[in-house]
């Protein structure tokens, strides 16, 4: 008979069906509740394994923060360049490398001063004092302030992107240090100008850099080449201006500079007054070992030439002898070549131009070496009376000249008369060196 819901029968059933049906079911439901706890313990473990790395990367991350502090305690206890006190075997940075300095100017001593003293000359219209000079010794010389010429210095300039275009020259960040014995100083001067341009020079910055000044001159002058300790070089030139003579002695001061050891080739001309501390203090800015072309052209454009060979234009700057000029010896070195052992006169004579004409095309046209404007330099064709007195300090060269026989271009400053000082450089000798004892007070 049927077994119905809730019936006694139906427990008397066969067993063994019962117990089949029974295991299938559970078999069943085993299976089913089998999967589901499977993926609840993968989830589980999946936790715990990202548990564990936070865990981990937590642990690292403070242990990271530990040693550092640690690590710049010590580097700030024991100073840079020394281990830090961790011991973890670190060693600190060095630190970054000083400053420029400006070294002082080698002492002159009593002696040397005395046999440089300065020339009597007699009392005429080319007189600069009637009574010999003696130039005391000076104290040593403070560099003065300011930078001109170099980076952010005023006037540096460079044509870079073809004639009558300029732009800031920029010298180069912490050039070596220069000194005064770093420079070779040449002057070019001729034997009918000894008596007339060279005696006030000797009174006055030829004392403060008379190790470093040599005259280049076309005769030998026993009585300046005592007065100026053995400075005196006959170049065995012309006497005459023109413009083999002007190249011949150029290229011998060229030639004489690199032979020497010295870093710096500064050449002026005998109506030229130096201000010494400023230069040294402007090539300061400048590193010997780059190629500088120092100067200050007279011209408001590049020159222009025509080539002689293939008649093509030619343009380029060249600084003007007359303010003076300086080259690096990176430089000069590469001229050697082109230039050295008496070959600047066969250019000159190409190309037919003076000096300093001839060394802006050696540069600026056959090594492609541009011009870096120093405004500081000034020549005779400046008018030298706009120069105002309260910037002197800060230049580099100055000149003179004589437009007329009632007109000069000299100087506007206070001093001694005019007939005493003509050309206004011992008043200025004494404007830049007050502490002079035959300084007017």
């Amino acid at each position: 008979m049927p077994c119905r819901r809730g019936a006694s029968p139906c427990e008397d059933l066969d067993p063994v069906i019962r117990g089949s049906n029974s295991r299938q079911f559970s078999g069943r439901a085993a299976s089913g509740g089998g999967g589901a706890g499977g993926a609840a313990m993968a989830v589980l473990r999946v936790k715990r394994a990202l548990q564990a790395l936070l865990l981990v990367s937590a642990l690292a991350y403070m242990s990271l923060l530990l040693y550092q502090s640690v690590t710049a305690t010590g580097y700030a206890q024991q100073g840079p360049g020394r281990p830090a006190s961790s011991g973890a075997g670190l060693v600190a940075p060095p630190p970054p490398p000083a400053g420029l300095s400006l070294r002082q100017p080698q002492q002159a001593s009593n002696g040397d001063l005395e046999a440089a003293a300065a020339v009597p000359v007699a009392a005429d219209s080319n007189s600069l004092d009637p009574d010999p000079v003696t130039v005391p010794p000076l104290p040593p010389m403070q560099p003065p302030g300011g930078a001109a010429g170099g980076a952010g210095g005023a006037g540096g300039m460079v044509p870079v992107s073809g004639p009558g275009v300029m732009t800031a020259a920029t010298a180069t960040s912490k050039p070596p240090t220069t000194t005064l014995q770093d420079i070779f100083v040449s002057v070019k001067t001729t034997r009918s100008y000894h008596r007339w341009r060279l005696p006030v020079i000797i009174k006055t910055w030829f004392q403060l850099a008379k190790d470093q000044t040599w005259f280049f001159t076309d005769t030998d002058d026993p009585d300046f080449q005592k007065k100026t300790n053995g400075h005196m070089v006959n170049t065995n030139c012309s006497s005459s201006h023109n413009r083999r003579a002007l190249c011949c002695k150029l290229s011998v001061e060229l030639d004489t500079f690199l032979d020497s050891d010295k870093k710096w080739f500064c050449h002026f001309d005998d109506d030229n007054y130096v201000n010494i501390p400023r230069l040294v203090r402007v090539l300061g800015d400048y590193s010997p070992q780059q190629d500088w072309y120092l100067g200050k052209p007279s011209t408001k454009a590049p020159l222009e030439i025509i080539s002689r060979e293939n008649k093509s234009k030619i343009s380029f700057w060249f600084a003007t002898g007359g303010a003076g000029f300086c080259l690096s010896r990176a430089l000069a070195l590469k001229m050697l070549p082109v230039a050295g052992g008496g070959k600047f006169i066969s250019i000159g004579e190409k190309i037919r131009l003076p000096d300093d004409v001839t060394m802006g095309y050696v540069i600026e046209h056959l090594l492609r070496k541009p011009l870096t404007v120093i405004d500081q330099f000034h020549s005779h064709f400046e008018p030298m009376k706009f120069i105002r007195q309260e910037t002197m300090h800060e230049q580099i060269t100055f000149s003179y000249s004589r437009y007329s026989k009632h007109e000069v271009n000299v100087l506007k400053i206070d001093g001694f008369d005019s007939r005493l000082d003509p050309t206004r450089f011992l008043s200025l000798h004494c404007l830049l060196f007050s502490y002079l004892s035959f300084c007017p007070r």
